[in-house]
């Protein structure tokens, strides 16, 4: 049976979508300090935003077997090129890269998409040089120094958070400014309900630190 390229190209994206917009959305945004990353995600045991290297984070959702084993490769892959040359040469941009290579290979020659949409964040030691990669199932990636929401009901949120999000903002306001994007109007989200993590420039060398229990608590409030 003949089917045209354009037909399964476009058979592939719209079953990579759907599967995506049943997961629960993510955000990440820079603030005054460093990158936030924040998840709805209420599983304990299984994480959806993730330390790569140094001061690069990792958040993917949709198909979570198929995202985690992208972030290991990830991690192999930083790892690597840390130990084979410098820690300095590890950094989110050639990440991102890799990630685009083999989810379009992915996309492009295998019969099922990977159904996940990620984001690779990098913290600048410097104010103002944070960088965001967002990357789609089909090896698009696009990049930003503000904010990225990936999942479902993303343009929703993107457009909650837009209004509120300010690069100048501390983590208390960029944590309430994320929490309510992703629960919108209609509901209210707890610290059970989140995963929150930050890449924060007074952390040091090791700048990843998730925020939870009664630190997370007491953001929140």
């Amino acid at each position: 049976m003949y089917v045209s390229p354009e037909q399964m190209m476009k058979d592939k994206a719209d079953y990579a979508r759907k599967g995506i917009a049943r997961g629960r959305a993510a955000v990440g945004c820079t603030y005054a300090d460093g990158v936030l990353l924040c998840a709805e995600n209420p599983s304990n045991t299984l994480r959806k935003v993730s330390e790569i290297y140094d001061r690069i984070g990792f958040v993917g959702v949709g198909r979570y077997n198929e995202f985690d084993q992208l972030r290991i490769s990830g991690v192999r892959h930083a790892d690597f090129k840390g130990y084979s040359f410098s820690r300095e040469d590890v950094n989110a941009r050639s990440l991102a890269n890799q990630y685009a290579q083999a989810l379009g290979h992915n996309f492009t020659h295998e019969m099922k998409p990977l159904e996940v949409e990620m984001l690779v964040a990098e913290m600048s030691e410097e104010d103002g040089g944070d960088q965001l990669f967002h990357l789609l199932y089909d090896g698009t990636v696009m990049d930003t120094t503000s904010f990225v929401v990936i999942g479902g009901e993303a343009d929703a949120i993107r457009e909650r958070i837009e209004g509120t999000w300010s690069r100048e903002a501390d983590l208390g306001s960029a944590l309430g400014s994320s929490v309510n994007a992703l629960a919108g109007p209609d509901r209210q989200l707890a610290g059970d309900d989140l995963e929150v993590a930050v890449l924060a420039r007074q952390n040091g060398r090791r700048a990843f630190r998730r925020i939870e229990g009664d630190d997370l608590d007491g953001l929140l409030a």
